[in-house]
């Protein structure tokens, strides 16, 4: 059972750095696009580090933090599902 928290202390953090790139990076993509379509005010670095900004207070900037809170969540319902039985 050590050696399993161990992992996941090592792996979750990863996992979770991966999954928030890929999902900033996905934002910045809109963004960009979005200034290209045009109507946008201002310089393209200025709308996308707005856009960033408040892309980081965002509900799916948080959502990244479930990599850690989903999987804990199977394991302990896996463990408890059996150990009921």
């Amino acid at each position: 059972m050590l050696r399993a928290i161990l992992l996941w202390a090592l792996v979750l953090p990863f996992v979770h750095w991966i999954v928030a790139t890929w999902l900033r990076s996905l934002r910045r993509e809109a963004l960009e696009r979005d200034f290209d379509d045009g109507g946008e005010a201002g310089t393209r670095e200025d709308f996308i580090a707005r856009g960033m900004a408040q892309y980081q207070r965002s509900l799916w900037a948080r959502i990244a933090v479930l990599v850690y809170i989903i999987p804990i969540l199977a394991v302990v319902a896996i463990a408890w599902a059996v150990n009921s039985n």
